[in-house]
């Protein structure tokens, strides 16, 4: 199947390139419509002008809900007003919105225009909610039913309306004013007496989000509570739609696209396009501003050193172990926010387990410091005499071990503790905590770690 589909998807870009209509329409025939966005994606202008007309207006309605949002304005001029008009009637009314919302103003409201009368009312309704919300990822048309209707009647309506349907694995039992009563399966219709009244079959929703909730939350109910459909409801509990279990893998992938980026130090609006396609000066511009900040912090370890020029003068070879030390509380802090900053995405801190965390991690930095210190201070006796005589008569072998030692446990100890605690301090700023990992935290631990060792070994070897 996967050689199948790689010589498809070369006869497709094949006849893309010999503007061969024929092949294009046999290839396209067998692909998947999210296939065919990548491939448009990584076409140029001429070669996406002959791709939009010959897949028109109909079939290109399924690419470009999966197109990056800087595509689509850009798509959407391949085409005439009357196709662009044919080809919105064919999108589902959240990818609607979705790609409303990665068009200017002035492009919108033209797009707006386009859309059928029955339908301008509630892609208005949607725009009001931002696209990482609940709301602003639903579908307005859910399975519904009222709870006065008996079981043929509860049918008969949903025959009608099954074309509109985003999903019927869940039926949605709401009363006059729509409020969310409960859900009732399909099956449960089917195999019921006709005279049965609906009100004797529902059962409760048992989860429900508010569409002004963020877009993460809904995803993570996804995952905890291993549901298909989700509904969206208003502080009324009003009904207003669905999300499925497609968006919530795209919430997903988003969320743990942008964490990944932020934990790398990249900053700025993620871009939608692959990393081929995303320029080198968007590359530039989102991963610049961080570095520059984080090399001007890195300038207090220099300063830091220059205070202690003496004690690093005195006995020199303490600079065989401060690489260690230092890189030691990067790895070990590191180690640390990535757990809590997991454990926070999963909704498994909540803002009572501060203290919790904190005594948590000072143990288990207190354990792995004092394993990690003892086994460098036994290697010490070992590598120290292998450089010669370099240490003065008033420093002991044993005295300058256990420096190394108390310097490493007090670093490891600090560093998981800062780790740590840094985002959930973020979060409580209103901070992203992804953003407080890997290169702040290094760049933090790097300073501490300096400062930590040049103290202990000034205290401890009286220099």
């Amino acid at each position: 199947m996967h050689e199948d589909h790689e010589l498809t998807t070369k006869a497709l870009i094949d006849s893309v390139r010999s503007q061969n209509v024929e092949a294009f329409h046999a290839a396209a025939a067998d692909l998947h419509y999210a296939d065919l966005a990548d491939l448009f994606e990584d076409l140029n202008d001429v070669e996406r002008d002959f791709f939009a007309d010959s897949l028109g207006a109909q079939r290109f309605a399924e690419v470009i809900p999966n197109l990056p949002g800087s595509l689509i304005e850009d798509s959407m001029e391949r085409f005439s007003t009357e196709e662009q008009r044919e080809l919105l009637d064919q999108i589902t009314d959240d990818d609607l919105v979705d790609i409303l919302q990665h068009v200017p103003g002035e492009k919108r409201e033209e797009l707006l225009n386009l859309v059928e009368p029955e339908e301008i009312e509630t892609t208005r309704s949607l725009l009001k909610y931002s696209e990482d919300t609940a709301g602003g990822r639903m579908t307005t048309h859910p399975g519904t039913i009222t709870s006065d209707m008996s079981v043929k009647q509860a049918l008969e309506y949903i025959q009608k309306d099954h074309g509109e349907a985003e999903s019927l694995a869940r039926i949605y039992v709401v009363d006059g004013k729509d409020r969310l009563l409960g859900r009732v399966r399909f099956r449960d219709l089917a195999f019921s007496n006709w005279n049965t009244p609906v009100k004797d079959l529902y059962r409760d929703c048992g989860h429900t989000i508010l569409a002004s909730a963020d877009q993460e939350e809904a995803a993570m109910m996804f995952s905890k509570y291993d549901l298909i459909i989700l509904p969206v409801v208003d502080e009324q509990n009003r009904l207003l739609g669905v999300i499925t279990h497609d968006d919530a893998i795209e919430i997903l992938e988003q969320e743990s696209t942008e964490d990944i980026e932020k934990m790398a130090g990249v900053v700025g609006e993620q871009s939608q396009e692959t990393y081929l396609n995303t320029t080198t000066s968007t590359h530039f511009k989102r991963r610049f501003p961080w570095l520059l900040g984080l090399a001007f912090l890195a300038i207090a370890s220099g300063v830091v050193m220059i205070q202690y020029e003496t004690v690093l003068t005195d006995l020199y070879i303490l600079s065989l172990f401060l690489p260690m030390v230092v890189a030691a509380g990067g790895n070990t802090g590191g180690q640390a926010a990535t757990m809590v900053i997991r454990a926070m995405a999963l909704g498994e801190l909540g803002s009572d387990t501060f203290w919790r965390v904190a005594w948590k991690e000072l143990k288990l930095g207190l354990l792995l410091g004092s394993l990690l210190g003892t086994c460098i201070a036994l290697s010490c006796f070992a590598m120290v005499p292998a450089f010669g005589s370099l240490l003065p008569e008033s420093v002991s072998l044993f005295k300058f071990a256990l420096s190394i030692a108390i310097a490493l446990a007090t670093q490891i100890t600090t560093s998981t503790l800062v780790g740590s605690l840094l985002p959930i301090g973020a979060r409580a700023l209103r901070i992203d905590p992804a953003i407080i990992a890997a290169p702040a935290i290094t760049t933090i631990v790097d300073v501490s770690g300096m400062v930590i060792y040049f103290t202990v070994a000034s205290l401890i070897l009286g220099l």
